[in-house]
Order: structure tokens, then sequence, then C-alpha cells
């Protein structure tokens, strides 16, 4: 999911790398954890679902309706045409600017996503954009790496270096760059991918900010959500200085339920 308007993110925009997404991103812990909250649940958002894995298996909870939001089309063109897409409803839009006229018992936001709002103010629009279609009694959790443990430093060519087989691209050597700018503690990072049978190389670069925690936490107060747990990892650890990620899971204040 790319939000950074003025710089176009082929990483998700362009189909053929778009298509890498599912190959690179396995079922993972954050998948299952919200697969998990999403028992029961009448309805359900994905804020930046991409591919739709997610949304299209939580959409098997009996009478669950689910929406899945990206900005990115070509991620949304696999989403609608995976298995069990077409029991979701996907919407092309920006998480700080959607709005859906309605509200959700369950808003997720995963692999980071929240990471490709890039300013305080983009911050707060998406976590704005939360609060407004949250029930009341509703929860809502996301993740975003913590920038003490510098996560970054190891997505360099020499310790990214992979080799993928793709369904239709077959062989394919890939590996990632980086730089840093701490000023801003923002993340600019290359994707390449060069297809063994012909040689082209397919490349992308992706901007991401890693926002402190003290800055959530006040930019959740300010649109009126209330965090119950801070996790440090999607397998619900506790939340320390050195833990991988910020992960908040809350409902709306009490005194926003009815605004």
């Amino acid at each position: 999911m790319n939000h950074d308007n003025a710089r176009p993110d082929r990483l998700y925009e362009d189909p053929d790398i778009a298509s890498f997404y599912d190959v690179e991103n396995e079922w993972s812990a954050d998948r299952a954890c919200c697969r998990s909250l999403a028992a029961g649940c009448a309805s359900v958002l994905d804020l930046g679902c991409g591919t739709g894995d997610l949304a299209a298996e939580v959409a098997l909870e009996p009478d669950c309706t689910v929406f899945g939001v990206d900005p990115a089309a070509a991620m949304l063109d696999i989403a609608r045409r995976r298995q069990g897409g077409d029991r979701v409803t996907f919407v092309q839009g920006d998480g700080r600017t959607v709005r859906l006229g309605r509200r959700f018992e369950l808003i997720v936001m995963t692999g980071h996503a929240f990471q490709v709002f890039l300013t305080p103010e983009d911050r707060i629009a998406a976590l704005r954009t939360i609060a407004v279609h949250l029930e009341p009694g509703g929860r809502f959790i996301f993740d975003s790496r913590n920038p003490a443990v510098a996560e970054w430093r190891e997505w360099t060519p020499e310790q990214s270096s992979r080799r993928i087989e793709h369904p239709r691209f077959g062989a394919v050597e890939a590996w990632n760059d980086v730089s840093h700018d701490p000023a801003a503690d923002i993340v600019t990072y290359g994707t390449h991918y060069r297809l063994l049978g012909d040689g082209r190389v397919l490349s992308s670069h992706s901007r991401i900010a890693f926002a402190p925690r003290s800055e959530l936490e006040q930019a959740l107060e300010e649109v009126g959500l209330e965090v119950e747990a801070w996790y440090g990892d999607w397998e619900c650890r506790p939340c320390t200085p050195t833990s991988p990620d910020f992960i908040p899971l809350g409902r709306l204040r009490r005194s926003s339920r009815h605004r």
C-alpha cells in the first residue's frame, strides 16, 4: 500500500511487481492474530488490504461483512481475482481520507501498512479514519516497526539476497537496498527482481516512516482512540523498548463513542 501520492510506488502499482507480493508474503502471525480477533464479528474492515488474502480469509466467518480498502489498483485486481475475493467488498481509496458511510466491529491494518503515512499529520488522518469507522465497542489493531530496533539496517543487498520461484516468471533473483533519513525517520528501500529467464530487472522504491511510540500514543488520544494493550509482536508478547513492533489493540474512547 502506497500513500505517498507525489511518488507512485511501483511495488504496489505495477502489475508485474505486485504479482510478487503473495509469493514473498506467506500467511503469518499477523494474519493469524487478526483472523482470531475476527471470530464472531459481524463486520470487519481491512485498511491497506493489499492483495486481499486476509480479507478473503476473514470473509469465511459466517454472516460477516468484510470490506478491504487499498489505494493500489494493481493490488486490488489480484484481490478481486483470488479465491474468496467475491465475498469481500474491495474499495480503492486512501486510508487518510476514505469514508465508507458505515462502521465495523473490527478494523485491522497489517503488514506495517501504517508506515506508509510519512508525516504526523498523515498518521493522525489515518487514525481518524479508524475512529470514524469503528463501532462503539468495536476494536482496532495495527502494527508499526519500533525505530529503536532499526530493522531497516538489514535491508542491504548482501543481507537480503534471495532466490524466488515465481509462478509466471520462473526463477528470479531478488534483493533490496536501503537509505535512511534520520531527521524525518523515513527509510527509502528498493526492491529488485532479476528475471533469470530473460534478464529483465523489475525495480521499485518505497518510502516508510518509523514513528516513535510516544507520537502514536498522542495521535491515538487526539482522535479518540484508547489502547487496551500494547503488544511487541504478533504473538501478543508485551511491548518493551526492544520489541520489534508497536501493536496497539484498542477501542473508541468512551467519550468518543457517540460522536
